[in-house]
């Protein structure tokens, strides 16, 4: 099992969560990104380097990935097409993605987009407070218990 990250997007205070799990648990981690990124030296943590472009990182992600694999993603049509491909994803909330919730997301998300682009709500979502950072640190925990 791999752990990918869309790495782009991903806050640091994540990446520092899934930097201590993979030497923890001696997992293989791939941050994928449009990028440089500064990773810690490591024999389990590698980054890849993409051309920039849309949704370039997550074709790679997709392309690359095997089954059980996880990809941390808060791109909701990035978890559903590794849903897709019989691998797993959370988000840096801690939310895991299924194949029970995945199209309430996609079909929330495509709400949201249509109301945003007749400007009926703006924004995103809030800053990473300190609870969505344990969130996920416990999911990925949790993730790592049972698939590992």
């Amino acid at each position: 099992m791999r752990i990918w990250v869309d790495a782009d997007a991903c806050p640091n205070v994540i990446k520092d969560i899934l930097f201590r799990a993979a030497e923890r648990k001696q997992l293989p981690l791939t941050l994928v990104a449009n990028q440089y990124l500064k990773t810690p030296p490591s024999r389990v943590i590698d980054t890849v380097q993409v051309a920039g472009g849309f949704d370039v990182a997550d074709k790679y992600i997709v392309n690359h990935l095997q089954e059980n694999d996880l990809v941390i993603t808060a791109d909701i049509p990035l978890a559903a097409e590794v849903i897709a491909k019989n691998a797993h994803a959370i988000n840096p909330r801690g939310e895991l993605y299924t194949k029970e919730n995945i199209k309430e997301r996609l079909a929330m998300r495509d709400f949201m987009e249509e109301m945003r682009s007749v400007g009926q709500v703006s924004g995103g979502p809030p800053p990473l407070g300190q609870r969505d950072k344990q969130d996920f640190a416990n999911a990925l925990d949790r993730f790592l218990a049972k698939y590992r």
